[in-house]
């Protein structure tokens, strides 16, 4: 889909000078002037879009030369807050809707940056990318495959940059674990495999009291089930089968995501899995569980495992086991690597040893840097494709007790 034609058709030729040159017709026609400043809206205002998204960008708006002019948000507080801290950074009358149909609307938007529920990620991507937006969105990508494979197909065909938050990619140690891993010095993988541990669920602290009259309760819930307004679910959606699907695409949709980018791998070929609740029982009544056990099978030849338990925060870690050695990210922030548990001679340190890190531009620059120059961002639409695929074939694998088989060429999960 063609962008209007007043901001987002090429605007100064001399700006993109040699680097137009090597671009197909298609993107050179969609660069954003250097001169050009880039309008961004918000979609969905609460953590992660106030708390990250909005200061993410913030943080390079100088160098960028970009603007927050939009928010949207069903619930009052949240979106005039958000509207608030645009003003305070920008100056101007920052526009607060409570749809992201009106959002989309507003004139002059160059791109949106998703950050609303799960079960509205797919909805806003491919109406954003249909609108002619360039987006970043949140992740899980989805919670429903079909819809999950339209956004990204949107996506793909409005030509649209689009980043995934699965920001871990970003970290300058992702990438050096990336350049380690491909050297070839761990030898033949086996196992990956993560534990994520806590002594509670993460949406208890999500709830908050909420007033029915501040919330869009219909824009809220979009095409999830009709029920009546409850304050815990509005606030504390993440715990919540009809909004949320629970820690495997909660958290483990980041632990999937960086194993693809340090593998290289892209599907599972299978996928099972168990969860189920049993210390988190109360007057809440939350539906998503506080126990999952999933793992994957990929054609590379190696088992990949993700647990939590929400009933003790003892055995936290992440591991990739080859033949020769252990890339431990515990925490992924500082990872390390030696010869431990190694089968096979190694030259790997028998000591851990700091992983090196390469330096990359974070996330929300390689977004907007990605917008002026038209370049592929860290994390596209397609490696959202890649985790959503893998966490939905282990939910459905847990929720119907039969391994879930993965089809590249079909874009198929079914049972096997």
């Amino acid at each position: 889909m063609e962008r209007s034609q007043s901001r987002r058709q090429f605007i100064q030729t001399a700006s993109v000078g040699a680097a137009a040159l090597a671009m197909p017709a298609s993107s050179y026609a969609r660069v954003v002037g250097a001169n050009d400043r880039i309008h961004i809206g918000v979609i969905g205002c609460g953590g992660r879009g106030r708390r990250a998204h909005m200061p993410g960008v913030h943080a390079h708006s100088e160098s960028q030369n970009c603007e927050i002019v939009a928010v949207s948000d069903p619930w009052k507080s949240r979106r005039e807050e958000a509207a608030a801290a645009a003003k305070e950074w920008y100056g101007g009358s920052p526009q607060a809707l409570v749809s992201y149909r009106d959002l989309l609307a507003v004139k002059d938007l160059d791109a949106v940056m998703i950050a609303s529920c799960d079960h509205q990620h797919t909805t806003h991507l491919e109406a954003a990318a249909k609108a002619g937006k360039d987006v970043y969105c949140e992740k899980p990508l989805g919670m429903d495959f079909e819809k999950v494979k339209r956004a990204v197909d949107a996506v793909k065909a409005a030509k649209a940059v689009c980043q995934i938050g699965t920001q871990v990619r970003s970290l300058p140690t992702s990438t050096g674990c990336r350049e380690l891993f491909q050297s070839g010095v761990f030898g033949k993988l086996s196992r990956i495999e993560q534990s994520r541990n806590s002594t509670r669920p993460y949406w208890y602290s999500r709830v908050k009291d909420v007033k029915k009259e501040d919330v869009d309760w219909k824009e809220f819930l979009m095409d999830a089930p009709d029920q009546p307004f409850r304050a815990d679910k509005f606030s504390g959606w993440y715990g919540y089968r009809d909004f949320s699907d629970g820690p495997v695409p909660g958290l483990a949709s980041h632990f999937v995501d960086l194993l693809h980018y340090i593998t290289g791998a892209k599907f599972p070929e299978s996928a099972t899995g168990q969860h189920g609740t049993f210390t988190w029982i109360d007057e809440h009544k939350f539906t998503c569980p506080d126990q999952v056990q999933a793992t994957w099978i990929y054609p590379e030849g190696f088992m990949v495992s993700y647990t939590t338990n929400f009933g003790n925060s003892n055995g936290n870690h992440i591991s990739f086991m080859g033949d020769q050695g252990t890339l431990s990210l515990t925490p992924w922030t500082k990872p390390s690597y030696s010869r431990a548990g190694a089968g096979k001679p190694s030259e790997l340190p028998a000591e851990e040893t700091l992983v090196e890190p390469i330096e990359t531009p974070d996330h929300f620059l390689d977004w907007l840097q990605c917008i002026r120059n038209r370049g592929t961002c860290r994390a596209p639409a397609q490696a959202g494709l890649q985790h959503a695929a893998a966490v939905i074939m282990a939910v459905k694998a847990a929720d119907t007790g039969r391994r879930q088989i993965y089809d590249p060429e079909k874009r198929e999960i079914k049972d096997g």
